[in-house]
């Protein structure tokens, strides 16, 4: 398998090249040049199958010859060595849990997959992989626990402050070793910006090897995939596919749901579910695409006003504006039906939705509304522990769960400023 440059000015690479690069040289990201569909035989009967077996099939013809078949069992089977269980919540909406992982998010499989990957290609190599990462929430404590003390990998993560919970950023701030945090005087969109003109400064890049950890990266991208193929597995009517909502932010996730999709996973229909960063949400309606910048929300980790996935996603559709909101629905929620929704569910169903679980409920439930025949679920990112103090504001009850801390918070505060960053790197 090879992947080409969304930019088209760039190389054809393999899985390797792709994870190590995490940009192509012409700024675009990767995509693979085929999408492997899976047999009739492997959906008939995917639930006598393991979950390592099924994490396998789907990953392996992305990786290709780049990783020997027992070293890239052994990285899967380490990549989803926690429960992903699909909970009934009422009679038509469920949710794909995928908290269960060490940092209580779902960008836990990514990670891991990536952190793995990068690991075994890193042992090849002689010079320092230093790993640049924006994040509006989870992935830097995800990438931070992924990629801890592996050996040749230093990690640089950018977050905003103050639009991070408290639980976020102890995960990504607190480790030391080779993570480094850098507190961001700015929004998410700002650290991103600095991200990619890391990438684009081929002076930085000549002196160290970058790259990247967010969902640009195909090694982290491509892995969601795996908890779509495990919620069919758990999905009881197989003769009526869901509806999936999915709290979406930089798109990846989404994205990697549609590829799955492409695969040949059973879905009736997508809902990206967004907060009030809504530029996808006005592209399905206007086919206008006009970022804006981000603004700050209860569900921070969405926070996202150019999600940089999206260009994926319209390639998997060929651009064809029809096709894609033909699979493809969105919504706006606002922070005030966020926190009813928390306290309606909470109370009638006894089942505690963290802000992005909240905004992805709601959508699913007013599309259901309007197509009553059909059955879904969400995709539940983040345990409630991780927003607690917004959530037991809008319950009334604490949540008992300790989340462990590894020490006292490490950070290095800078202003959205490149020349800052660019110090930074080539001090450290």
């Amino acid at each position: 398998m090879n992947y080409f440059s969304l930019n088209k000015k760039a190389p054809n690479v393999d899985f390797k090249t792709a994870t190590i690069l995490g940009q192509a040289p012409d700024k675009g990201l990767y995509f693979p040049e085929r999408i492997p569909v899976l047999d009739a035989d492997f959906f008939n009967n995917i639930e006598n199958i393991s979950n390592e077996e099924i994490a396998y099939k789907v990953i392996a013809p992305y990786v290709g010859n780049t990783i020997p078949e027992n070293a890239l069992r052994r990285i899967v089977k380490e990549t989803i060595d926690f429960p992903l269980p699909l909970v009934n919540i009422n009679d038509n909406i469920s949710s794909l849990e995928l908290f269960h992982g060490p940092t209580l998010a779902f960008k836990d499989i990514g990670a891991r997959f990536m952190s793995r990957c990068l690991g075994y290609f890193s042992k090849e190599r002689s010079e320092k992989v230093t790993v640049l990462v924006a994040t509006s929430g989870d992935t830097g404590g995800a990438v931070a626990n992924g990629f801890y003390d592996v050996p040749g990998v230093e990690v640089v993560i950018l977050y905003p402050s103050g639009k991070v919970s408290e639980v976020q950023e102890k995960q990504m701030t607190t480790l030391g070793k080779n993570i480094h945090a850098l507190e961001i005087s700015g929004n998410f969109d700002d650290c991103q910006a600095l991200v990619k003109q890391a990438f684009a400064d081929d002076d930085l890049t000549k002196k160290m090897f970058l790259t990247s950890a967010n969902s640009i990266n195909v090694a982290r991208w491509l892995p969601q995939q795996f908890y779509y193929f495990f919620a069919w597995k758990q999905w009881a009517d197989k003769k009526n596919p869901p509806v999936i909502s999915v709290p979406s932010g930089n798109f990846g996730n989404i994205c990697a749901g549609l590829l799955a999709h492409k695969s040949g996973l059973p879905v009736k229909h997508f809902i990206a579910a967004c907060n009030a960063n809504d530029v996808v949400t006005r592209y399905l309606q206007t086919e206008k695409y006009e970022p804006r910048q981000a603004v700050a929300t209860l569900s921070n980790a969405m926070d996202v006003g150019s999600p940089s996935n999206f260009v994926r996603i319209l390639e998997l559709f060929q651009h064809k504006f029809s096709d894609l909101k033909d699979k493809i629905s969105s919504t706006s929620i606002s922070d005030d039906d966020t926190v009813a929704t928390i306290k309606k569910v909470y109370a009638t169903d006894k089942y505690l939705l963290d802000p992005h679980g909240a905004v992805g409920y709601i959508s699913l439930e007013q599309y259901l509304q309007q197509h009553s025949s059909e059955k879904g679920f969400i995709l539940e990112t983040a345990h409630p522990v991780k927003f607690s103090d917004s959530v037991e504001k809008i319950t009334g009850e604490k949540i008992n769960m300790d989340v462990p801390a590894n020490g006292p918070k490490k950070t290095v505060k800078m202003k959205p400023d490149y020349k800052e960053l660019v110090e930074f790197l080539e001090k450290k």
